[in-house]
C-alpha cells in the first residue's frame, strides 16, 4: 500500500511554514513553532495520531501567536488532505473521550470532505500559555477547513486550561488515527464519493 505523505511550505508576509506528514507512522513529531505551547499541542495530536510529523514555523510573534497558529492550522489541514489523496477504503469516522487530570474532552471526526467545526468549551480561561484561549478556536477552524473533515470538539469540563486542551488535542490525534483506518478499496460512503 502507498505511504500517505505530503510535504508543503507556505510562505506569506506573517508566516513562514513548512510540514512533513506522514499518516502511517509511528508518532515521531519535530515541532518548532516558535510557541512553545503549540509545540507542546502538535506533539500530542500526532503522537496519539500516530503520524510522523514535522512542523517548522517562523513568524510574526512580535505582535502576537494568532497568525502562527492559525496559519500551522492551515498547512497542517492542506498537509493532511494532500497525503490522504481519494480517501478510498478508510473508516471515515473515529471519536475519542480523553481525560487529562481533571479535564475531560470529546473529539468526533468524519473525514468526509465536508468541512465543519462544531467547538464547544465553557471553562477555558482566557488566556493560555500567555495567549487568548480563542487562539485555538482558530486553529481547529483552520485545521477542519483545509483538512476537509467534519470536526466536533467538546471541551466537558475542567480546572487547568492546560489540561483542557491537552485532552482535547490528544482526543483529535486518536480520532484522527481511527478514522484513517483503511478498511478495504471502496469509498465508505453510500453515494460512492465523498465530497473534496
Amino acid at each position: 500500500m502507498r505511504t500517505r505523505h505530503a510535504h508543503l511550505e507556505r510562505v506569506t508576509n506573517e508566516t513562514r511554514i513548512e510540514i512533513d506528514c506522514t499518516l502511517d507512522g509511528t508518532g515521531k513529531t519535530s515541532i518548532r513553532t516558535g510557541y512553545g505551547f503549540a509545540d507542546h499541542m502538535l506533539a500530542l495530536m500526532g503522537f496519539w495520531a500516530g503520524f510522523d510529523l514535522e512542523v517548522h514555523c517562523k513568524g510574526d510573534y512580535h505582535i502576537d501567536a494568532h497568525h502562527s497558529v492559525e496559519d500551522i492550522g492551515l498547512a497542517l489541514g492542506e498537509a493532511f488532505c494532500a497525503a490522504l489523496e481519494d480517501k478510498s477504503g478508510i473508516a471515515r469516522v473515529g471519536w475519542a473521550k480523553v481525560p487529562m487530570d481533571e479535564a475531560l474532552s470529546e473529539v468526533i471526526v468524519d473525514i468526509s470532505g465536508r468541512p465543519y467545526l462544531v467547538y464547544e468549551e465553557r471553562d477555558l480561561p482566557p488566556l493560555i500559555a500567555g495567549q487568548e484561549k480563542d487562539l485555538w478556536r482558530e486553529f481547529f477552524k483552520s485545521f477542519a477547513m483545509k483538512a476537509g473533515i467534519n470536526l466536533h470538539i467538546h471541551i466537558l469540563y475542567g480546572m487547568n486550561g492546560h489540561h483542557m486542551l491537552e485532552s482535547a488535542f490528544k482526543g483529535l490525534g486518536l480520532a484522527l488515527r481511527q478514522g484513517l483506518v483503511r478498511t478495504g478499496d471502496a469509498v465508505f460512503s453510500t453515494k460512492g464519493v465523498l465530497d473534496s
